[in-house]
Formats: C-alpha cells, sequence, structure tokens
C-alpha cells in the first residue's frame, strides 16, 4: 500500500467510519453491510466500499462486515493501534480546553506538555499537566519521544512557534492559529480555521434564504 497515493477526503472519511464503528461496537453489534455504513455517516455504500477497498479485502458478500474486525482494522489502518505522544504550545483558553479534552486519550493520543510563555500562566495546573515555560518544550519532547505539535497561539506568533517545533524533530503540526504557516517537506502540517467552517456554514445558512 503506498498510502500517498490514497486521497485525504478518504481517509478523513475513514477516520469517521472508525467513529461509527465504536459506537457499533458498543451497542453489541456484530455484522453490518456497507450500506448501512453509509447510512450512519451519510455517504453511499459505494463509496464505502470504495474507501475501504484502497487497503485490501474486508467484509463478506451477502453477510456484510464483522464489527469488531473492522473497527480494528480501521484503527490500525488510521495508526491509532500506537499511542502518539503530543505537545501544546499556548495555554490561553483555547489551548487549555485542548489539553483537558479526554477524546484525545480515548483515540490513543496523549498530552505530555503544555507549554507558554506567559509568566503569569506559568506553574498553573491543567488536570494533571503544569504549564510549563516553552523554553522546557526540548526537554519534554526528547523525554517523552513526542511527535505531535499543537500550536494554540496568536497569528503572529504561530510562525516561530511552528520553527521551535520543528527544530526539535516535531515532524506533524496541528496548527489552530489563523496565519498561513511555512514547513518543509518532511513535515506534516494541517490547518483549523475554525473561522472558515464558520463562514461555510454561514454560506449554507445564507444559500437556504435564496
Amino acid at each position: 500500500m503506498k498510502t500517498l497515493k490514497i486521497p485525504e477526503a478518504t481517509i478523513i472519511r475513514l477516520s469517521v467510519y472508525s467513529r461509527y464503528m465504536a459506537q457499533i461496537k458498543r451497542k453489541g453489534i456484530v455484522t453490518i453491510s456497507s450500506g448501512e455504513i453509509a447510512r450512519g455517516v451519510g455517504v453511499s455504500s459505494a463509496q464505502v466500499r470504495k474507501d475501504l477497498a484502497y487497503f485490501g479485502e474486508f467484509g463478506t458478500r451477502g453477510v456484510g462486515y464483522n464489527v469488531g474486525e473492522l473497527y480494528g482494522y480501521l484503527m490500525k489502518i488510521l495508526g491509532l493501534t500506537t499511542q502518539w505522544k503530543l505537545v501544546i504550545v499556548g495555554a490561553g483558553k483555547l489551548g487549555s480546553a485542548l489539553a483537558m479534552y479526554g477524546g484525545f486519550a480515548e483515540r490513543g493520543f496523549k498530552v505530555v506538555g503544555i507549554f507558554d510563555n506567559d509568566p503569569r500562566k506559568i506553574g498553573q495546573k491543567l488536570d494533571n499537566l503544569e504549564i510549563m515555560d516553552i523554553s522546557q518544550l526540548p526537554k519534554i519532547v526528547e523525554a517523552n519521544e513526542a511527535k505531535i505539535g499543537i500550536i494554540a497561539v496568536p497569528a503572529e506568533e504561530a510562525q516561530e512557534v511552528t520553527n521551535i517545533l520543528i527544530k526539535n524533530g516535531l515532524k506533524a503540526i496541528l496548527n489552530f492559529s489563523p496565519r498561513v504557516l511555512s514547513v518543509p517537506d518532511d513535515v506534516v502540517l494541517r490547518n483549523v480555521d475554525l473561522s472558515v467552517n464558520l463562514e461555510i456554514l454561514s454560506f449554507y445558512l445564507d444559500a437556504q434564504k435564496r
């Protein structure tokens, strides 16, 4: 399997499928069809089969998919059978909320450090995490073998923080700042712009009135 040839939209849908399968699994359902998955997540059954076909043959014709097995395959495909350590830079309202978000642990991610440069915040506790000075980031990243960095700082500080993360060997960055960042080709960058998503919602709401 050559991961780079897998459409990003497919990977996004696989994440949605895995969450839906987790819900179905908790209900004790043993088998499920592509049509039932499709109805559950809002796509076509053909799309479900096409997405899964990138990674091999799953399920039995006329029977469907074993829920437990398919969930396990999806978690493995998404790299979620390994616990990934991550750090957060920015201990404002957003960064603090992310640090205390229990959903990360459920999906195999562990926050090992949160950092800021505001002396008033350094030393404060967020659950079992202590907000640390940004100067401590290299030590924490190395000690925990952290691989992912989350940026939750103002736009004007985002590129500097990005450079610090890259300098310390992080190859995957999730950016919550409203700024376009520059990273090397070997660094995976994902941007989460809340304003853009709200504007998409406003577009569709306004379109309903036309």
